[in-house]
């Protein structure tokens, strides 16, 4: 029978090289057998029942990782005896315990399955956030910052995987950009909640009482645990078990995906794969973009709120003015993944949204007027935030096979996570109130993302017209059609999406 096409979806002859899918089960045996319609109703369905819950969990995970930045500007800097640096080590130790669980997470989560690992982080670092309301040094602080890692280390990549296993790779950039996006929505929720937490009378027991900066740890922490407890009820372990799809749909949900990556959904995670994630260059294109894309978004989700203080804005007139900046970054990240997915293209856009961070540093570097620089504050968030989504789902599009791709998730995200650290340091106390070196550095990282961009696009169009020319197909002498199968993107029929 004719194959059926997707709406996303055309046969090689009709696309360009760079984004070449890797299905070649058009007219062969492997044919899919279910209408454009079908597949379309089963999107929909998984749509309503996957991702707002996974927005929902990485809307509270970055909002309890960034509310130490509303904190901060509420009384716990001189609460706790922040002096110097001890603000940004307290930060640091989060990030690094948080890179090195990523990659273990990710393994952990395609062994045991999302349905209660994924929630179970989720209360993990909720409880962690409650207990920070009640740290009265500075080391406490550093210790449950340390925890805080482990339990969020494991969220964005675990997230980012779950949905690749629910999703087509045209499909992906859209839904990672809209649970994503939850990172702007969190700052712009954040600064709007803080702002009422913090205004909540002393309250609490002798020797444990909560006030201002204590409550927006406390109270946010709380929401954390109890939205984690209800997504067990909601989120499937896998296709075939969604509640929400009928038996027939529970297949084509499955059977699709396999046609797409051709191996085995429930494959067990070995050292090859560990191997192929890590010797992928489309992999190292996109971990170095996360890093550099990483020093603006955390830098500005931690700092921005001293940044706007800085300009001359009080406390609770800085937190108020973070929210129409998220806003707009939030809109305009989801708006970049739907065109994105609709036209096959990832580099492309990222390279475009540079220019607007570019600028945006730049005039916070050189510019004068508080006006001008919160204006610049917007280009900055604007140009930045979709460049996360971007890189990690340009990734995952180019690491076939589900046990890859669990890999390559928690490895680009690993390898990102570093430009946080670097953020942290980029806002030093004694750089304010201008603060020139962090806007310099910034800026440099938008560059830096340019080029990346560009190379990736280069370089994945470049292999792609080799691989159509039969330059690889000397991988596959010798080889059984199972080891074939295991060739993942080094396949002769992969096509990389650029």
């Amino acid at each position: 029978m004719a194959a059926i096409q997707s709406l996303h979806e055309k046969s090689d002859s009709d696309q360009p090289d760079a984004v070449v899918l890797e299905t070649k089960s058009e007219g062969s045996s492997e044919a899919p057998g279910w209408s454009v319609a079908e597949e379309a109703a089963v999107r929909r369905k998984l749509d309503w029942q996957i991702v707002p819950m996974v927005t929902i969990l990485y809307l509270l995970c970055f909002l309890d990782r960034i509310n130490i930045g509303n904190a901060r500007i509420q009384g716990m800097e001189e609460d706790l005896n922040l002096v110097g640096y001890r603000f940004n080590i307290a930060t640091s130790i989060f990030y690094v315990i948080y890179l090195t669980v990523e990659v273990p997470s990710n393994i952990l989560l395609k062994h045991i399955g999302p349905r209660y690992y994924l929630p179970g982080l989720v209360v993990g670092f909720g409880a962690v956030s409650v207990g920070t309301a009640f740290v009265k040094t500075y080391e406490q602080l550093c210790v449950v910052r340390a925890l805080l890692g482990i339990f969020e280390g494991g969220t964005m990549p675990g997230l980012a995987f779950f949905l690749s296993s629910f999703y087509k790779r045209q499909e992906l950039y859209f839904r990672i950009g809209i649970y994503v996006s939850a990172a702007s929505t969190a700052g712009a929720f954040g600064g709007l909640l803080a702002a009422g937490l913090s205004q909540i009378p002393e309250w609490g027991v002798a020797g444990a009482t909560l006030h201002t900066w204590r409550n927006i740890f406390f109270f946010e922490g709380l929401i954390t645990i109890l939205v984690a407890l209800c997504a067990p009820l909601i989120l499937p372990q896998s296709p075939e078990t969604s509640k929400y799809l009928t038996d027939r749909e529970k297949w084509i949900a499955s059977e699709r995906l396999r046609l797409e990556h051709k191996a085995n959904t429930y494959e067990k995670v070995r050292l090859r794969h560990v191997k192929l994630a890590m010797l992928n260059v489309n992999n190292y294109i996109c971990a170095a973009g996360f890093f550099a894309i990483n020093i603006t978004v955390q830098g500005l989700s931690v700092f921005m709120p001293t940044i706007l203080r800085e300009l001359g804005y009080e406390s609770l007139e800085a937190q108020y003015y973070t929210v129409p900046v998220y806003t707009a970054a939030s809109l305009i990240a989801i708006a970049v993944g739907l065109i994105s997915d609709k036209t096959k293209m990832r580099g492309l856009y990222l390279a475009l949204f540079t220019f607007l961070g570019i600028t945006g540093f730049a005039m916070l570097r050189w510019g004068s007027g508080s006006q001008l620089k919160y204006a610049a504050v917007y280009l900055c968030a604007v140009g930045a935030f979709p460049g996360g989504p971007g890189f990690l789902s340009w990734g995952l599009n180019n690491a076939a096979g589900p046990a890859v791709r669990a890999v390559a998730g928690g490895w680009i995200v690993t390898l990102g996570t570093m430009g946080g650290i670097l953020a942290v340091w980029a806002y030093l106390p004694n750089d304010g109130p201008s603060y020139p070196i962090g806007h310099s550095i910034n800026l440099a990282a938008q560059v830096f993302v340019l080029f990346l961009s560009l190379f990736g696009i280069f370089y994945c169009v470049r292999e792609n017209r080799l691989r159509a020319r039969g330059a690889r197909d000397s991988r596959l002498v010798g080889l059984t059609e199972e080891e074939k199968a295991d060739l993942g993107y080094r396949h002769p029929d992969f096509r990389y999406i650029a």
